[in-house]
Formats: C-alpha cells, structure tokens, sequence
C-alpha cells in the first residue's frame, strides 16, 4: 500500500499537441509512493504520449511534471531527457519491444547497470583491480534480477531469440537494473497467453514489494488492471474521462460507453 500521502508523481494540466491535433488535453494526476496505478482506455486515447512526457521522449506543449526523489528532492522533469530521468529514479519499458537483440540476455541488463558502476576511465582502461571487481558485481546483480524473472538458465543467448514472453520479463528486468522507485509499465502482458498474464499479475506485484516500487501502467488486458492496480484513470480523445477505484471505474456510465461495455457490469 502507498505510505501515506507521500508524493512521488505530481502532473498538472499536460498537454501536447502535433501540427495542430491536441492529442492529449490537459491531464493531471497525482501519483503517492508505493501505489499502484492504472492507466486504461481505447486505441489512441493518449495513454502512451502521456507515458512519453513522463518519461522525456516527449516535450509537453503545456504544463508541468514535478518528480520527488528518494531523497525527497524536487525535480521539474517536463523537458529532462530520458537518460537524466533515469539518473532521478524513472524508469519504463515500452509497447513495442526494445531490446538489444544483437547482445546476450546479460549484456542487455548490464548496459541498464552502467549508471551504478564506481570504476574510472583508468581502472578501465588499464584493467585494474577495481575494474575487474566492479565488472563481478556487475555479472552478480544482473544474475539476480535474471534469476529473479526465471530466465537467468538464458544470460548467454541473444535476447531476440527469447520466446516472446521471455522478452517482455526481460525489458522488466533491464529497467529495475536502473534502481528506480517509478516504474513506467506500457503494456506489459501484450502479446502474452493467460498463464503468462497471469504470472505477470503476480510477478508485477512481488517487484513493488521487493524494490519499494510506485507503478503507474497502461495496459488493455481488464484482468490484469482490475486484479493489481488500486487507481485507475481514464483517457479517451485525450482527455479525462474518470478517475477512481477498480469497482467504480467498472461501473462508471461514461467508461462503459467509451470504453468497457455493458459486460463489464458482470465481470
């Protein structure tokens, strides 16, 4: 559960628009650490560009992101690039797939773990003990992440010939290598069978409780949504359309309509 009232996610009034088309209207929320927080409506609602401002792919038009660290250090993120969001404590997978597909299962974690290496340019290019320390910790904790995702027997084969669902729990596993207490989610269980979503069901809430995580995610499997995520907020046409928990999202007239449909009031 979320400690109380502690801000980690603040958004006010985001907006963007593209050659004239606001795809998105002025969004707000307000995201409390250790939550666990759904994002949901129809293709083209504006849930992935909204995750693209949070996360710096996107500049907003208007409005402001404010970001509290572990520390409890205020950042403005609307135009911070994604590498120095991931240096703050952001991290995120995306829609489509984005592995290192020429590299091992174990390099694409071990790229993620640079930012927490300690060596120098000299310890590295002279070789020196302290490199080959750093690099042990390096292959240890990307061990355990993979150990930690059931797919650690793998480190050695190349991450595009992982099995589709294998890929998903990797791209996880990169972006908690970056140690971030907000992690973005953008449809994690695309493309995955029932078993597999529902393993991610419970392997999405084990990582909040092991890493302290506050999770906002996208997703269109209703499942998934209602089962983990105590907030739900609803886009469509990028705007707001409702906002609340599981069972008042389910029954919410305007959602129904746009979204759900009329057997969401029996699920």
């Amino acid at each position: 559960m979320p400690d109380a009232k502690e801000l980690i996610l603040k958004v006010s009034d985001l907006s963007i628009v593209f050659g004239g088309l606001r795809a998105v209207s002025e969004f707000s929320c307000e995201l409390y650490r250790g939550e666990l927080m759904g994002l949901i409506g129809p293709n083209g609602a504006g849930k992935t560009t909204v995750f693209n401002m949070i996360s710096g792919v996107y500049t907003p038009t208007q409005g402001e992101i404010a970001f509290w660290d572990k520390r409890g250090k205020i950042h403005q993120i609307g135009n911070m690039s994604p590498s120095s969001l991931n240096g703050v404590g952001i991290a995120r997978t995306f829609q489509n797939i984005r592995l290192f597909g020429s590299l091992t299962v174990e390099d694409n974690v071990r790229i993620a773990l640079h930012s927490r290496r300690t060596v120098n340019p000299v310890d590295v290019l002279f070789r020196l003990n302290r490199f080959w320390e750093d690099e042990e910790v390096m292959i240890q904790r990307a061990g355990e992440l993979l150990s930690l995702f059931k797919i650690e027997h793998k480190k050695h084969e190349l991450a595009r010939n992982l099995p589709y669902g294998e890929q998903r729990k990797l791209e996880i596993a990169r972006a908690l290598a970056a140690n971030p207490s907000l992690l973005l989610l953008d449809e994690p269980a695309a493309g995955m069978n029932p078993q597999e979503t529902e393993e991610l069901m419970k392997l999405i809430s084990f990582i909040r409780r092991e890493f302290h995580l506050t999770i906002l995610l996208i997703e269109h499997d209703m499942h998934l949504v209602m089962g983990i995520c105590e907030r739900l907020i609803v886009l469509d046409y990028g705007r707001t359309i409702a906002a609340g928990g599981p069972d008042e999202i389910r029954r919410d007239p305007s959602v129904i309509k746009a979204y759900l449909g009329e057997e969401a009031l029996h699920a």
